[in-house]
């Protein structure tokens, strides 16, 4: 694709990454047929080839509109696109040099605003999301049904934790919301780490990855809660940790993107790069440990949701069903899951409607076997498509300690 960025457009920090990305894009449209925005609008601006199209006219000087941010604001950002790309063309950091020039030109209604500000003030403060969370169940029957399908329908305790005995030690991101939503979660990684001769150090300071501040509208926070988890964590990475695993593959798939997005800082450029390098999905250190030594097997008939975040950022799909697998658990099938649920981190919040079509289908394809159980790796994935009142839903780890001996 031909280009001609404007002068303004070429004084931007990543003018050059944007430029180089447009060119690599060529027209072909593979990726509408599996953006989920396209299949349900059918508007060629609400696929990929579109919005990139929207980008390249904003990047070279052309009328940015209301219109041409709520066709950015509609995208996912699931990468699924990225996935079916021939070309490999890098669109999801495209997307958010996009964004931010016309998030930066166009401003919000109040309402909006209101709302960003609001999910950026909350959910990465685990205190205060937890004392909003705690009132919500308290006072659930009288909120409205947007805010009650956002609360956990069971929130399963977190059991004590092993404490730290093995030479092989890994860190473990906390994450924000998790804690609260899925208490169980991370408590339940650790202890299935410890049947395997790894233990967590708990590293309290290090909190939000980021990604909640980078993909609304405050690129700049975002990126300073980078900085102070790779500050909390370094003192660890120098003492010889081996990992820094996530539960929840949307922290994970930003964490590996660290060292990209902080490549041009002097003072983290290194230090990203190694935090990146460190990052694991909890399924990347299980896969590469003798299960065999956990003495689990299940035949418990589960359907496995893959988030976007692991599958297509993370490129780790089928690593969590060979582990669910090969522990005996009986996997059902699942068509069509490569399609986003419509979590998309506050996405079900800031585009309500769309988000609640993506989860009815994906549930639908979910059940279409009638398992016992949804399994996911993702807390935004697993709270959205618990909300909707049907087959419960819970992170696989958890399934995989409650069938330890």
């Amino acid at each position: 694709m031909q280009t001609t960025l404007s002068e303004e457009a070429r004084r931007l920090p990543r003018a050059a990454e944007a430029e180089r990305i447009l060119r690599s894009c060529v027209h072909c449209g593979f990726c509408n047929a599996t953006c989920p925005t396209y299949q349900l609008l059918g508007d060629e601006l609400d696929g990929p080839r579109g919005r990139i199209y929207l980008i390249k006219q904003v990047l070279e000087g052309n009328e940015v509109t209301r219109k041409t941010q709520e066709h950015l604001d509609r995208c996912l950002s699931c990468r699924n696109c990225e996935t079916t790309c021939p070309s490999g063309v890098d669109y999801h950091n495209l997307l958010d040099i996009g964004r931010a020039v016309v998030d930066a030109a166009v401003p919000r209604p109040v309402g909006q605003r209101l709302l960003r500000e609001g999910l950026r003030g909350v959910l990465p403060n685990p205190g205060l999301f937890k004392g909003l969370l705690s009132s919500g169940q308290v006072f659930r029957a009288l909120l409205p049904n947007t805010l009650q399908v956002k609360l956990p329908r069971n929130v399963y305790p977190a059991k004590p934790r092993p404490t730290t005995r093995h030479t092989r030690q890994v860190l473990m991101l906390e994450g924000c919301v998790q804690p609260s939503l899925s208490p169980n979660t991370n408590a339940a990684a650790a202890r299935v780490l410890d049947r395997l001769g790894i233990s967590v150090t708990p590293i309290r300071e290090a909190g939000c990855c980021g990604a909640l501040d980078y993909h609304l509208d405050a690129q700049a926070a975002g990126l300073a809660r980078a900085r102070r988890n790779i500050d909390a964590w370094w003192p660890s990475i120098e003492s010889g940790a081996e990992a820094i695993v996530q539960t929840a593959s949307g922290c994970g798939a930003f964490i590996k993107d660290y060292g990209h997005l902080l490549s041009t800082d002097p003072a983290y450029a290194d230090k990203a790069k190694r935090v990146s390098a460190l990052a694991k999905d909890l399924v990347e250190v299980l896969r590469d440990e003798p299960l065999d030594k956990l003495g689990v097997h299940s035949d418990q008939r589960l359907a496995f949701h893959c988030p976007c975040t692991l599958q297509h950022a993370q490129k780790l799909g089928g690593a969590v069903e060979a582990i669910l697998t090969s522990l005996g658990f009986n996997l059902t099938a699942v068509p069509d899951s490569h399609l986003c649920c419509g979590s998309a981190g506050t996405y079900s919040l800031t585009q309500p409607e769309l988000s609640r079509q993506l989860r009815d289908n994906k549930l639908n394809a979910l059940e279409s076997e009638h398992p016992e159980v949804i399994v996911t790796a993702n807390i935004g994935c697993q709270t959205h498509l618990d909300g909707a009142g049907r087959t419960p839903v819970r992170h696989w780890i958890e399934l995989v300690e409650a069938a330890l001996p």
